[in-house]
């Protein structure tokens, strides 16, 4: 989750203004110049724009743990059941969480560094939206802080592959996502996803009573990452222009 942006107007942002407004002043007419805005480079530590440090190996791994993904959900029967579009709107609000449950399952660790910014003349001069898109797009340094703190709050809690599996279930049968035809159907699987979880710990853990409740609280956490973060940071250097969730969707229906 991006913060808002400390850096200041004036100083070198000023003088960068009217390189811009003379490089780019085009036609004009009597009374009103045109001048097109590009917005300028954000240099603070916290809007930092970053990528992966290896793209080729961790997004490869990325890739595997999103099949690993959709194939669970795919795997239950219960999902199987449900009508289609209720099982595409659980995947549009779920696949993030449940990739990123995915990453902390298989102890997936990563590095990211800065990318190099264009120019203000290079910028200028190509007039690309195409650039000016992606570098809105690219994820920051505060966005994989935060993913990378997710993370490390599951590895604390080194839960089993039993116990990954029914919080999973916790995240896909979500009942509060809106237009669900089986919202009460799904509620109860949601239910019986947390009680076998809350089953399972208390032999497992009997001296613990309360990793339950610290789950489910790490758990929440999941919601504070984008699912555009994912996309442009492990699937955008392998997908282009694609659009990730159309290629989930295809993955999930195809039998």
């Amino acid at each position: 989750m991006d913060c808002e942006c400390d850096c200041s107007a004036y100083g070198n942002g000023q003088s960068n203004a009217i390189l811009f407004n003379i490089l780019s002043r085009g036609e004009s007419t009597a009374n009103e110049p045109n001048y097109k805005w590009v917005p300028q480079t954000c240099h603070c530590e916290k809007r930092r724009k970053v990528c992966l440090k290896t793209p080729n190996e961790t997004c490869q791994v990325a890739s595997d743990v999103l099949v690993k993904t959709i194939h669970f959900m795919k795997s239950l029967p219960a999902f199987q059941q449900l009508p289609p579009k209720d099982q595409l709107s659980l995947l549009q609000n779920c696949w993030a969480p449940l990739f990123i449950l995915g990453l902390a399952q298989d102890r997936v660790r990563f590095d990211v560094h800065d990318t190099p910014a264009p120019s203000m003349l290079k910028r200028i001069l190509l007039n690309s939206e195409e650039m000016l898109s992606s570098d809105r797009e690219q994820p920051t340094l505060t966005g994989v802080q935060t993913l990378k703190a997710c993370l490390k709050k599951f590895w604390s809690l080194d839960l089993s592959p039993k116990e990954y599996a029914y919080l999973k279930g916790t995240v896909i049968f979500n009942p509060d996502v809106p237009g669900l035809k089986a919202s009460l159907f799904i509620e109860g699987l949601q239910y019986e996803a947390q009680h076998a979880l809350k089953d399972f710990l208390v032999p497992l853990h009997p001296e613990d009573r309360g990793r339950f409740a610290r789950i489910l609280l790490t758990a929440s956490t999941l919601k504070t990452i984008t699912p555009s973060l994912i996309t442009e940071l492990f699937f955008r250097p392998v997908i282009g222009q694609a659009d990730l969730l159309d290629l989930l969707i295809d993955m999930l229906f195809t039998r």
